[in-house]
């Protein structure tokens, strides 16, 4: 019998708690920038490496310089909050079938052509409306609705940088898991700082190529690369998702190229996700991504010896979770249903075989 995860249960905040109100917050100072002459200042968060001057704002559209210092103008002020079913992020070993509360602010530090939330991500923060709500009553929304954790997730959590690591730091203090769903567009120095708090993330490894890259997300591939390594060094538990593409990043050479990379540099045991391309944004002329193609991408990772391999966006193919060794159904999955989960002490119940992850 399979037990059915809520999904989408929306949570508006202005329901939530007493005291969350549409209006304009403080603006909060920004860390990780230095000023430079003429009070001109560097943000030093991401690659970008945005220079600002005066009033100016970067990439991310909520940084902005403000008579020689850097603000963010998205604290406090989420725009979308719900609470999902950990598999939505995806996460499939991370105490999967439990509750997440999962929140945005506006702002991205990239220009994917093909996002698939850009109403948000490439929204500015005087085009929306959005919510009060400080780190103490996000942990009280979680607490109330019976999530283990919480997730900075839907644009690029990265942005809203001092926000989720406020919220992360009491999160820790309170008993709840934080989970950073992310491009992996950050440096080194804010990355060690946020692994100190952080439980779990989500990183995209959107192609592997910087022509890929700089094609069709304005970014490039090697610092996300570092973010992976530099996650790993930190104790971080990660998995990885590859949105593959028609004509982008579908060329099995790439696709294996990308497999042995991660077995290489991360590890075998790390899970890949491929997930099912649906035309968006500015990427509308491209079809949806034919089901053969994932299933190649799949056996491809496979070959190369990755142990936990997993398709999304497609129905019920690709989503359960296989022992390694024994081969015995661990997770049978079916969208965000679940059914028994034969995993006991981090380990398959019927090999022992230990199983990557935290259940």
């Amino acid at each position: 019998m399979k037990k059915v995860i809520p999904i989408l249960l929306i949570v508006l905040l202005i329901t939530l708690l007493a005291g969350i109100k549409k209006q304009p917050e403080l603006l909060h100072k920004a860390m990780f920038y230095e000023k430079l002459k003429n009070n001109f200042v560097r943000c030093n968060l991401c690659p970008n490496l945005c220079v600002l001057k005066e009033n100016e704002t970067g990439t991310c559209g909520v940084r902005q310089n403000m008579g020689g210092e850097l603000y963010s103008l998205v604290y406090n002020q989420p725009v979308s909050i719900q609470v999902d079913p950990i598999e939505k992020k995806p996460l499939y070993h991370f105490y999967p079938g439990t509750n997440i509360l999962s929140l945005a602010t506006v702002g991205c530090n990239l220009r994917c052509n093909f996002c698939q939330n850009w109403t948000i991500s490439q929204t500015r923060p005087n085009e929306t409306t959005a919510y009060q709500a400080t780190p103490e009553q996000i942990i009280e929304m979680a607490k109330e609705y019976d999530c283990q954790s919480i997730a900075f997730t839907y644009t690029e959590p990265t942005v809203f940088y001092e926000y989720m690591l406020d919220i992360a730091k009491l999160a820790q203090k309170e008993g709840l898991k934080t989970v950073w769903v992310t491009c992996g567009y950050i440096n080194e120095k804010p990355l060690r700082e946020l692994a100190k708090y952080m439980d779990a993330a989500n990183i995209d490894l959107k192609g592997f190529s910087e022509e890929f890259y700089s094609t069709y997300t304005t970014g490039s591939l090697q610092p996300v690369l570092n973010t992976l390594q530099i996650a790993k060094e930190e104790g971080m538990f990660f998995e990885i998702t590859n949105l593959v593409i028609p004509q982008a990043n579908d060329d099995p050479v790439m696709i294996r190229a990308m497999c042995k990379w991660i077995k290489e540099n991360i590890g075998d045991e790390y899970p890949l996700h491929f997930s099912r391309f649906f035309p968006q944004y500015k990427l509308t002329n491209i079809p949806p991504t034919p089901v053969k193609t994932l299933e190649m991408a799949y056996s491809i990772a496979k070959e190369e010896g990755l142990k936990y391999v997993y398709i999304g966006n497609v129905g019920n193919i690709g989503e359960d979770t296989f022992c390694p060794n024994c081969g015995k159904l661990l997770i049978d999955r079916s969208g965000y249903m679940i059914g028994d989960i034969h995993i006991k002490d981090g380990k398959c119940k019927y090999c022992g075989e230990e199983i990557f992850g935290e259940f």
